[in-house]
């Protein structure tokens, strides 16, 4: 993969939404529709998931160009890597959607998560930035961007806002986002979509119920 490759990827990833509130939640939310025929995958190639960890803000314009020419250099490994990030959304997708509606979360999921943290904790190491510590990786393994995803889906599970955690009640499809509203009233990833588009439903549905109630009257 070339810089211009990665820069169309990038061009490519514009039209990605990060609503969640978390990067790891946004993560999870590059697959959209789960167990429907809409289903929607948006990490198709490491590009794809350089692209996505650069609009993210997981990795910064120099690290993850670094990292698109390493992938040149051993694309079975970049390969892997993308196989890996699909196993940990996954993972992440059913603990968390498990955590949202207040239910247990498949051993499976959790196990393949807890083996994510701890490839992760092999390369973490603290470093000071702008005064405050943050974890770093090694910049020259392209599993990286992932562990970063991975420690930061374990804060949001052991931190203060689980609780505001929910899930898109939207048709076909299952976001996951943090409800930071003053009131915890936030039901949608988008009003402007899911929630417009459930308003439509339920107005459609009235006026069915309407006709077939005056067709009973005739």
């Amino acid at each position: 993969m070339t810089e211009r490759a990665f820069a169309a990827h990038t061009v490519h990833m514009e039209s990605a939404k990060f609503l969640a509130g978390e990067a790891c939640l946004d993560f999870v939310n590059t697959k959209s529709g789960r167990g429907f025929a809409s289903a929607r995958d948006r990490l198709v190639d490491f590009a794809d998931l350089l692209a996505w960890a650069f609009r993210a803000g997981v990795l910064d314009e120099a690290r993850a160009e670094h990292l698109a020419g390493r992938a040149v250099a051993k694309p079975e490994k970049a390969a892997r890597v993308v196989a890996r990030a699909r196993e940990l959304r996954e993972a992440l997708h059913d603990v968390f959607a498990a955590a949202a509606r207040g239910g247990t979360p498949p051993p499976e999921a959790l196990a393949s998560f807890n083996g994510a943290l701890a490839r992760a904790g092999k390369r973490a190491a603290l470093a000071l930035a702008s005064g405050r510590f943050v974890w770093r990786w090694d910049d020259d393994v392209l599993e990286s961007p992932l562990w970063a995803i991975a420690y930061q889906g374990a804060e949001v599970l052991t931190g203060a806002e689980l609780g505001r955690l929910k899930e898109c009640g939207g048709h076909e499809c299952g976001w996951l986002f943090l409800d930071r509203s003053k009131n915890g009233s936030r039901r949608w990833c988008e009003m402007e979509i899911c929630g417009n588009r459930a308003k439509a439903r339920r107005f459609l549905a009235k006026r069915a119920v309407g006709g077939n109630e005056g067709a009973g009257k005739s």
